[in-house]
């Protein structure tokens, strides 16, 4: 089986995190070590770039980007260094409506000695359901994690997802996790949702694992009460809690790397994440936009959008790179018609 630049990236970070064993993680992928290896050693070494298919043919020089678009590209680059290649650009695609895809950014910033060494996280494109959903609303994922707030203990975040747009629709700060801090954060994303307002044939499913307050009696009725079906995720298997799993991990990369004295300061910043990650982070499994424009339906309308960049982009960077060609074949004809005079 052939993959992509892209299939091959998505393999290695997911290698990255996995807490398996390479070797185990790699037979679950069904790819050999030595494919992988053979990636990894291109990727270090090249970036993206080392892991397209080395297949020989004519370099073409005609969507060469302009000198001053580069210089532009690092200016954005270092007054957001949070942000990856990928999310820049398309941060560039939306903010100055000019296109440049991730393999550029990643070579223009590689010259510069800004690209630091991969650490992402991010899971396998087929650590998914086998029936995908296909609207808002069909399912959330709802998990605990937590943190600690120095000399107060421990403090359990609670989240409610929506699985197709991944958007967090309610959260909760608790000192325990029990059914009733489940409930309460529940009523919340009924009541941010509005599903109860809007008649409809199937309430949301509510996937969670099968940690005691998920298996209460209490909490049993509480869903029996709102017609909300509940679905118990396997053990060990990746393909259920996934999505709200690598939305915690990527939380606690930013918010555990600052100490809290005090809960309420924990909480600001879970809220300031919370925000960023909804509104403004650029997600590579929704096509590179943020879970809001999926959750309020404005993906199809930014995919066009830039679609339109892209294609008028290309052809004003084919047009000045012919433009120059011309001028430097001009320059040389009258450098030959002088020297034979």
């Amino acid at each position: 089986m052939r993959y992509s630049a892209s299939e091959k990236l998505e393999v290695i970070r997911i290698v990255e995190q996995s807490e398996l064993p390479v070797k185990h993680t790699l037979c679950e992928l069904d790819i050999p070590k030595s494919t992988f290896y053979d990636w990894y050693q291109s990727y270090l070494t090249e970036g993206y770039d080392g892991l397209q298919c080395k297949r020989k043919g004519p370099r073409r020089f005609w969507n060469k980007i302009p000198d001053h678009e580069r210089e532009r590209i690092v200016k954005i680059a270092l007054e957001h260094p949070e942000k990856s290649p990928r999310e820049l650009a398309w941060y560039i695609t939306d903010t100055c409506g000019y296109f440049v895809s991730e393999s550029s950014i990643y070579r223009i910033l590689k010259g510069f000695d800004l690209i630091p060494s991969p650490n992402y996280i991010l899971m396998s494109a087929a650590d998914k359901f086998k029936n995908p959903t296909r609207r808002i609303h069909q399912l959330w994922q709802t998990d605990f994690t937590y943190f600690k707030v120095v000399n107060w203990g421990w403090y359990y975040l609670t989240s409610v997802l929506d699985d197709y747009s991944r958007y967090i629709i309610a959260w909760q700060l608790c000192t325990s996790m029990k059914a009733g801090d489940v409930k309460e954060v529940l009523d919340k994303a009924i009541v941010a949702s509005g599903v109860k307002n809007v008649p409809v044939k199937h309430r949301p499913r509510l996937l969670s694992d099968n940690g005691p307050c998920y298996v209460s009696n209490e909490l049993v009725e509480y869903l029996g009460k709102q017609d909300i079906r509940h679905i118990h995720g396997r053990p060990f298997h990746p393909q259920t809690q996934g999505k709200i799993e690598r939305y915690h991990r990527s939380m606690k990369n930013v918010i555990t790397l600052q100490n809290f004295y005090f809960p309420w300061e924990l909480e600001e910043e879970i809220g300031a994440f919370i925000d960023h990650y909804n509104n403004e982070r650029y997600h590579e499994a929704l096509e590179n936009v943020t879970p809001a424009d999926v959750y309020y339906s404005r993906r199809t309308e930014i995919l066009t959008r830039r679609e339109k960049i892209k294609r008028r982009t290309l052809k004003k960077r084919k047009q000045i790179n012919l433009n120059n060609t011309n001028q430097r074949q001009t320059k040389k004809s009258l450098i030959h018609s002088e020297t034979i005079s």
